[in-house]
């Protein structure tokens, strides 16, 4: 399977960056003159991170925060002050910073030893956000992509890939921390948009593996369609022009 993807091609790192912070202010004020408010799931890894930086600058402080609703694509199973929590990244770099109220921030639980428990307690909580609805349709999730094809906590060979009812699954990464909690395939493919952020040269082999020929095997990226990804040059290095912005 092979997903439907638009690639924009930007300078570097902090170019994709920037234009996700536009993407990310065009969908926060749009989104509550509709629906009167933001809803936007964030993900971990090391890419984001400059995202999460610009955000908090002064330029972005007139955006509606105050109707934004903040969840998680995945989330390690840590407790929320550890060094490798997606939550407490996010929280350091970006929500310390903005007018974001604080029970409209839901961070994945990871406190009760059971992450079967907790990623059905997290479910339930986007099930009420998201009560009219068959999947949770959130304007904006931000996503990164692995060097093994992986998104969100999405690994090749784990069961949590082949989900179709759950809106939340349990999860196993082959490496780091092995425990994980992540939004399933359906639940990500509910969202109005979904945005892709690749930087880096070591990224360019799955890049094009992901969204060049169609690989043998699909691969977790490939299972999110319709989505835009934004790429350094590095990354998309080995793309053909064709279809790439």
């Amino acid at each position: 399977m092979e997903a439907a993807v638009e690639i924009h091609r930007e300078q570097d790192a902090a170019a994709v960056a920037e234009a996700a912070a536009r993407l990310w202010a065009h969908e926060a004020q749009a989104a509550p003159s509709i629906r009167g408010v933001f809803r936007v799931a964030l993900s971990g890894g090391k890419t984001p991170e400059l995202l999460l930086r610009l955000l908090s600058e002064e330029r972005f402080r007139t955006l509606p925060w105050d109707k934004t609703e903040v969840y998680w694509t995945d989330e390690r199973y840590v407790p929320h002050d550890h060094e490798e929590s997606n939550y407490g990244l996010a929280r350091e770099l970006l929500l310390d910073h903005v007018p974001v109220p604080k029970d409209s921030i839901h961070p994945m639980p990871t406190g009760s030893g059971d992450p079967l428990r907790d990623a059905a307690d997290y479910e339930d909580i986007m099930r009420r956000a998201f009560s009219d609805q068959a999947w949770p349709r959130f304007d904006l999730v931000i996503l990164g992509l692995g060097e093994d094809g992986h998104t969100a906590s999405l690994f090749p060979g784990d069961p949590a890939l082949s989900e179709q009812t759950r809106w939340v699954a349990a999860a196993r990464s082959p490496k780091g921390i092995r425990d994980r909690l992540t939004l399933t395939v359906p639940a990500i493919n509910a969202a109005r948009l979904k945005l892709f952020l690749v930087c880096g040269g070591e990224k360019s082999a799955i890049l094009k593996a992901v969204w060049g020929p169609p690989a043998r095997r699909p691969l977790p990226a490939q299972l999110i369609s319709d989505c835009l990804a934004l790429a350094d040059r590095a990354a998309a290095a080995r793309l053909h022009a064709q279809g790439a912005g």
